[in-house]
């Protein structure tokens, strides 16, 4: 059954991309400087938000293209990868104004208030999902490029 995309306006993906390019280009800081606290919760939020479009996308596919929908699914899981790094990066990161522990010290207070509290309780949300759609072994698989999905069945 061949299905062909009904367009859908209005199309607000190449704005998201234009802004993200914009803040590349226009709001980095100095090079003396990495990403604060404050965007890397926005990158996550970018992150999940793609994540999530595309895990839809996935599902909505796999009825008439299940060879697309894979690589959908495949590509959903690099992104929620990429998440989790960014989440991690978020928490490794320094905070402003407070002094880091030394190695005797205990870590001072955990990160429970915003932006902290808002990353964790939004990863801790996708976290749920990304366990119902994926296995174990998806997530932990090296990307090589030559992932393996669906081999060619004829119906696309």
């Amino acid at each position: 059954m061949a299905h062909t995309p009904t367009p859908r306006e209005p199309d607000f993906l190449p704005l998201a991309t234009t802004a993200l390019d914009f803040h590349r280009c226009l709001t980095l800081p100095a090079e003396d400087s990495g990403a604060s606290r404050v965007e890397l919760t926005s990158l996550h939020a970018h992150l999940v938000a793609l994540y999530e479009l595309l895990d839809t996308y996935a599902r909505r596919t796999r009825r008439f293209a299940p060879r697309e929908a894979d690589h959908l699914r495949a590509a959903g899981t690099r992104i929620w990868q990429a998440a989790d790094h960014l989440h991690s990066a978020f928490h490794a990161a320094p905070r402003a104004g407070v002094t880091p522990p030394g190695p005797t010290q205990p870590r001072a207070d955990p990160d429970r208030s915003p932006p902290g509290a808002t990353i964790c309780q939004r990863h801790q949300r996708v976290v749920r999902l990304v366990r119902l759609r994926t296995t174990p072994t998806d997530l932990r698989a090296p990307f090589t490029g030559a992932v393996r999905h669906r081999p060619d069945s004829g119906e696309n």
